[in-house]
């Protein structure tokens, strides 16, 4: 087990890296054709049906690109498909849900602090949200309401601040932030996957069969894709909140994820207005920085209750409570961890236990066992640059714990 636990480790860095490799690849396309699509020009030399066109210069050469809004009159064999970069991205993501919230939910995914459920309830919660967020979304787009682009927007926004609050009465915050980011990502790259090649495969069949395509289905498609568009840097935010207790340990987290939509919103129509060459919007960045202040100040409300700080043990926090070694174990992570990790820091220069992990009584230990054991047990990552003076027995100690515990 203490072996399976390294490789459980490396799977999840594997799936990690795989997700931030697949995402880069992703939104770099999109906000490359986001940027093409609003800088073409329409010119007196474009061939007929062509709706603009661009001249770029890039790696030592140029590039002519053309757009039609349909099709050519002559469509080449070959078609570059940009589709395998949000797909990738979505089911590394998934993959690294489960590994991290799914595997480990009854730490990571269920605080008993705020529903006190059995761990394949909340994995099934979890699943079910996000399907949900799909299903509405797509009917609200295919509504009346969809034929309005304003509308639309301000209906979607009132979802997303609803499941913002509706997830941190499920789920840690930790995970009520996560599960903002795969709620959100799995709208847009359903809207790839569902909406957008779909609709490009029927104009591209249309066009080999000699037919007429119809152009509703570029104009649904590019609405689709202008909602991934303002939707990407929240996103983003999201992958990376789970490193800052700031964002996800505060009273008022729900907010803050709402707020972060409006930032992304603002900081894309700044670049969005810039590539239409219809100005410069610089009162963007602006509410930007305004929002940001209001996010901070928002993240200095009380902390939420931390379910390992709490007496409420987890069902594998138990195993690892009643093993021999647990009271050494326990008395070395309080020697020499607690400082750090803990409500009220007293080490120099950390105001905040790192990433929320409380490590100074008992039940907080025994339920973050596993971090412990990669941490200061096999590795020598904690404490950093070994501050405390943390001895090779005790790192000994605590991976022979894990052992224990784990059954190995």
């Amino acid at each position: 087990m203490g072996e399976l636990a390294i490789l459980y480790e490396w799977a999840m860095f594997a799936a990690r890296w795989l997700h931030v490799v697949t995402a880069i690849a992703w939104i770099g396309s999109s906000f490359y054709f986001i940027a093409l699509d609003l800088g073409l020009r329409k010119t007196p030399s474009l061939p007929p049906l062509a709706h603009g066109e661009e001249w770029q210069v890039h790696g030592g050469g140029f590039y002519h690109i053309q757009k039609y809004l349909v099709a050519p009159e002559f469509l080449p064999e070959h078609l570059t498909w940009f589709k395998w970069e949000s797909y990738a991205t979505w089911l590394s993501g998934a993959m690294l849900l489960a590994l991290l919230y799914y595997v480990g939910a009854d730490i990571y995914l269920v605080d008993r602090n705020v529903l006190d459920v059995p761990s394949w309830v909340a994995i099934g919660l979890s699943m079910g949200s996000i399907v949900l967020g799909w299903l509405l979304y797509d009917t609200l787009c295919k509504s009346p309401i969809g034929q309005s682009t304003t509308g639309l927007m301000l209906v979607l926004f009132a979802i997303l601040v609803a499941m913002s609050w509706g997830y941190t009465q499920l789920f840690t915050g930790r995970a009520a932030m996560l599960h903002m980011g795969a709620f959100t990502a799995t709208i847009m790259t359903a809207n790839v996957a569902m909406i957008i090649i779909p609709n490009q495969k029927i104009v591209v069949g249309d066009l080999k069969a000699g037919r007429v395509p119809d152009a509703k289905y570029g104009k649904i498609a590019k609405q689709r894709s202008l909602h991934n568009n303002y939707l990407t840097l929240p996103v983003i935010f999201f992958m990376l909140s789970s490193h800052y207790p700031l964002a996800f340990a505060t009273q008022w987290n729900w907010i803050i994820a709402s707020l972060i939509f409006l930032v992304g919103v603002v900081v894309r129509h700044y670049f969005n207005t810039r590539h239409a060459r219809k100005g410069n919007p610089h009162w963007t960045w602006g509410v930007a920085v305004i929002l940001m202040l209001v996010i901070a100040w928002l993240s200095t409300s009380p902390k939420l209750p931390n379910a390992d700080s709490e007496t409420l043990v987890t069902a594998t926090g138990e195993r690892f409570m009643a093993t021999e070694h647990f009271a050494s174990a326990s008395l070395a992570v309080q020697t020499r961890c607690a400082m750090c990790h803990t409500a009220e820091p007293v080490w120099e220069g950390i105001y905040e236990a790192p990433k929320n992990v409380i490590l100074d009584n008992d039940v907080a230990i025994a339920n973050n066992a596993h971090l412990i054991a990669i941490q200061a047990g096999w590795s020598h990552a904690m404490p950093p640059g070994n501050v405390t003076d943390m001895t090779d027995a005790e790192r000994a100690l605590l991976v022979e714990w894990y052992r224990e515990g784990s059954g190995s």
